[in-house]
């Protein structure tokens, strides 16, 4: 007999995690399998965006990664050796207490795994999908060793060479974008400031340095390395001689003595490519994170953007697997998040494209005109909202309707900031809950509607100092679902956009 579950998830990097806590906070069944024989333990990315710490916090998975985080969110930009440009990122006026991580990415997915594990869950090391084959009812799944698992769903977070995407037909175009980057993590006794990164232009390939907090939370001499390699080819460096390169390269475009960096505690190389897939979903098969997604590392997008990925399925996922709501709905997964992914790999790509750029005119521009202009307090302040995606909206997308036209904000589509109410706090009482904000008469009209059709899955609150007579209804990802009258037929038609009924 085959096992069975609600929803199959490959992958256990933090969109497969996060989209697997997310489900099991809506009460679906979930398990999560992945070909790795264990967790990874080589860092790969060391930055999360505010956003990607909301949905920690939202999963209850943010625990004391605040605490632990290296406090990176300067970077210095260095021109002929001297400091011409400083970025400050995480500004608190956008709007969280909860302002980006610095730390390994190895730590984020430790977190989640934590959390997945408080949930009931637990993840099937060693266990790789050989094949899948959908029908109208649902997904055979074949793993490793013939066992055969039967799903309603099956959720591809598999990285950039998904086996579940590859199995679904979904095409992945796109193209490499540059030559080889080296990135390393290494002891050095630099002499530079830990308050940020540092980056050094130069006419062989940008360098980055950025402080990385130690493992053991002892020592402040752990830095993450990342240089461009021009007219590099396909031959793969061994760590001896990356750690080698790394000594050449800081003393040529940085000026600092290689000898200083003493060791690599981890080392890689990468190329840079930049691919979308074709669709997010075919039939009862859905991708997110790497596996519908790649692009530079410029700005520190992936993580962040594979999250959001998983929060926005996870609760539309939950609705249709309890029968709360039709498959149409899960095509506003698609509608909502791929613009999203193909503006973060037009902007990542350019960032990479300008990094890289070693004609005069470029490096004319760079100098007297990109350098004063990102050095103004205002464009630091968009550009760190960009980076942050605390300012995605869905506001174009299917769900928002005609209320995305209103003049006041948020508006249907939005993210809601977090709110304080009543001691407590709207984002903390979301994950896998909605939230309808009202002051007591106006919940009194909208709460059976509301419960009829998500069932006790909302909680009802009271934003401190609110005096409008309007309610509103926030759904588990943060963003602005429906805001009216109390009274009035505008939640039923927002209920009826998205495809969301009564329980039978």
């Amino acid at each position: 007999m085959n096992e069975s579950t609600d929803v199959l998830v490959v992958g256990a990097g933090p969109a497969g995690l996060a989209l697997a806590c997310g489900l099991l906070l809506h009460g679906v069944r979930v398990r999560v399998v992945d070909q790795a024989a264990g967790p990874a333990t080589t860092s790969r990315a060391n930055l999360l965006h505010a956003r990607g710490v909301e949905v920690l916090d939202r999963l209850g998975a943010l625990g004391d990664l605040p605490e632990r985080s290296a406090q990176g969110l300067v970077l210095t930009t260095y021109i002929g050796g001297r400091p011409v440009m400083r970025i400050r990122f995480g500004d608190p006026i956008l709007g969280t207490p909860r302002p980006a991580l610095v730390l390994p990415q190895t730590e984020i997915e430790a977190a989640l795994r934590r959390r997945f594990a408080e949930l009931g869950g637990g993840v099937e090391w060693g266990t790789g999908l050989v094949d899948a084959r959908q029908d109208g009812d649902g997904v055979t799944a074949v793993l490793g060793g013939g066992r055969t698992v039967r799903a309603s769903w099956l959720a591809g977070c598999d990285g950039a060479h998904s086996t579940v995407r590859k199995l679904a037909g979904i095409g992945f175009p796109g193209a490499p974008l540059t030559d080889q980057w080296l990135l390393a993590d290494g002891h050095a006794g630099f002499g530079l400031g830990r308050e940020g990164g540092h980056g050094w232009a130069h006419p062989d390939g940008p360098l980055f340095v950025m402080p990385m907090p130690s493992p053991d939370g002892t020592g402040d001499d752990l830095w993450r390395l990342m240089a461009y390699l021009p007219g590099a080819t396909d031959e793969k460096l061994d760590e001896a001689e990356i750690l080698e390169a790394f000594r050449r390269v800081v003393g040529e475009r940085a000026g600092l003595a290689g000898e200083q960096l003493k060791d690599l505690v981890w080392a890689s190389m990468f190329r840079v490519h930049r691919r979308l897939a074709t669709g997010y979903r075919q039939g009862r098969v859905l991708l997110a994170g790497d596996a519908a997604h790649i692009h530079s590392p410029m700005g520190g997008q992936g993580m962040v953007t594979g999250m959001g990925d998983a929060e926005n399925l996870a609760w539309k996922l939950a609705l249709v697997v309890h029968g709360r709501a039709g498959h149409r709905l899960l095509d506003t997964y698609q509608a909502e998040r791929r613009p999203l992914a193909a503006e973060v790999l037009r902007s990542t790509s350019a960032t990479a494209r300008l990094q890289i750029g070693d004609s005069p005119l470029l490096r004319l521009l760079i100098r007297w005109v990109l350098v004063p202009l990102f050095n103004r307090p205002a464009v630091q302040r968009r550009g760190t909202m960009a980076a942050s995606q605390l300012g995605v909206t869905y506001r174009r997308g299917p769900l928002a309707g005609r209320g995305s036209r209103l003049g006041r904000r948020p508006r249907p589509g939005d993210r809601v900031a977090d709110l304080a109410c009543a001691g407590t706090r709207l984002h903390a009482e979301l994950g896998g809950r909605w939230a309808l904000l009202a002051t007591g008469p106006g919940a009194r009209l909208c709460e059976p509607q509301v419960s009829a059709a998500l069932g006790d899955r909302v909680v009802t609150l009271t934003p401190d100092g609110w005096r409008d007579d309007e309610v509103w209804l926030v759904r588990p990802d943060a963003h602005l679902a429906w805001r009216g009258r109390p009274g009035s037929d505008g939640l039923g038609r927002w209920l009826r956009r998205a495809s969301i009924h009564p329980e039978p």
